[in-house]
């Protein structure tokens, strides 16, 4: 069968979870011994490189029409009247449309209609763009990434539930327990976060949080590290740590490389992710797989993924996470229980087992 697979998402660079779904689950659908031929959309002006392996692989094949994507979304052509293809795959909200292909469509959460305001106003027109609602309506079927979003999209908007299907994603293998020698700039113990650096992640929680835990002296050596590119009004977390008396205390990353991500995770005292929304959650498991403790919200998706492997604490009050934060730090029971629980839980999740699923749905439409 010939599959399309929309990837201009791909062509910034990204590092964000929805470029790591994209990357990790056509690695492993390409890896999959399966007799698709797979035609990759990555038409656009300006693209970041693919992996090498892609360009090399006699399945694979590059459709580039090099013209700006913001066009295309103008022209919206039919792509299978242009590309011969049995089947379009979008991992990502992103317009294509077909004549007579089917598409399967997967969506990661619906937190750009529940928080609006956690987005720019260029995403929030993007989004309006896009016309998601009827993406959704003409998609033949839906992948979310938890039963929580797929439930999302029932109760919000009226998808009927046969339409979707939740297929977990898996965790990246090349985050796991290490022996690391403690380099220079991480001779301290450190509380840490790593996503993107925005509204969203509920970050000036933690920083309210670290500062009340500072005020105990057992803890005078601890900082925390807050890693990751910055996103949408990154400006007032930044303020919120600057306004803190231990403001020296804590250190703005940046972008985590790939190389430093695995030493970030194995030698934090613990990992903090109080999100207000997720439709899966990518960095508690990653922290979990390389032996570290989570704390985490006890909001959207994240209870269904973590289960009783993580603390869980409300968004919505500091001193939860305080209590929380305290208990990991100063129980070295609890933390030996939470590392074993989250190594555990990180292993339910296999990439492989996901692309078995993905493409058991795409067997639906060969002829």
């Amino acid at each position: 069968m010939r599959i399309l697979v929309d990837i201009r998402l791909l062509s910034k660079g990204g590092q964000s979870g929805i470029e790591e779904y994209t990357v990790q689950l056509l690695n492993n659908l390409f890896q999959s011994n399966s007799t698709h031929q797979w035609q990759l959309f990555y038409q656009g002006w300006r693209k970041a490189p693919l992996p090498n392996n892609w360009s090399s692989d006699n399945t694979i094949k590059i459709i580039d029409w090099q013209y700006p994507n913001k066009l295309f979304d103008i022209w919206r052509p039919k792509i299978d009247n242009h590309v011969a293809t049995d089947l379009v795959y979008s991992p990502h909200l992103n317009i294509i449309r077909a004549n007579h292909a089917p598409r399967i469509l997967t969506i990661h959460d619906l937190s750009f209609i529940h928080h609006p305001y956690f987005f720019s106003l260029k995403h929030r027109l993007w989004h309006k763009i896009q016309s998601y609602k009827n993406q959704i309506k003409t998609a033949s079927v839906i992948v979310t990434n938890s039963v929580y979003t797929k439930n999302d999209l029932i109760n919000t908007l009226s998808v009927q539930p046969e339409k979707i299907h939740a297929i977990y994603p898996g965790t990246n293998p090349k985050l796991k327990k290490m022996d690391f020698t403690r380099p220079e700039k991480l001779k301290f113990p450190y509380i840490l976060y790593l996503g993107t650096i925005e509204p969203r992640k509920n970050i000036p929680l933690i920083i309210k949080a670290f500062n009340i835990v500072k005020q105990k002296n057992n803890f005078r050596d601890l900082k925390l590290i807050l890693a990751g590119k910055a996103g949408w009004l990154y400006e007032k977390i930044f303020q919120e740590a600057e306004k803190s008396r231990h403001k020296s205390d804590i250190i703005f990353w940046g972008l985590v490389h790939s190389e430093e991500k695995n030493m970030l995770y194995n030698l934090a005292e613990a990992f903090v992710y109080p999100s207000f929304l997720e439709g899966f959650g990518f960095p508690p498991l990653e922290a979990q797989a390389c032996g570290c403790p989570v704390i985490a919200s006890n909001r959207a998706s994240l209870p269904e993924v973590l289960g009783q492997s993580a603390l869980m604490v409300n968004p919505w009050k500091e001193k939860d996470l305080v209590d929380k934060l305290e208990a990991v730090l100063t129980d070295a029971n609890l933390k030996n229980k939470l590392i074993a629980e989250g190594f555990k839980n990180a292993q339910r999740f296999n990439w492989k087992k996901t692309a078995c699923e993905l493409l058991k749905l795409f067997s639906r439409f060969s002829s």
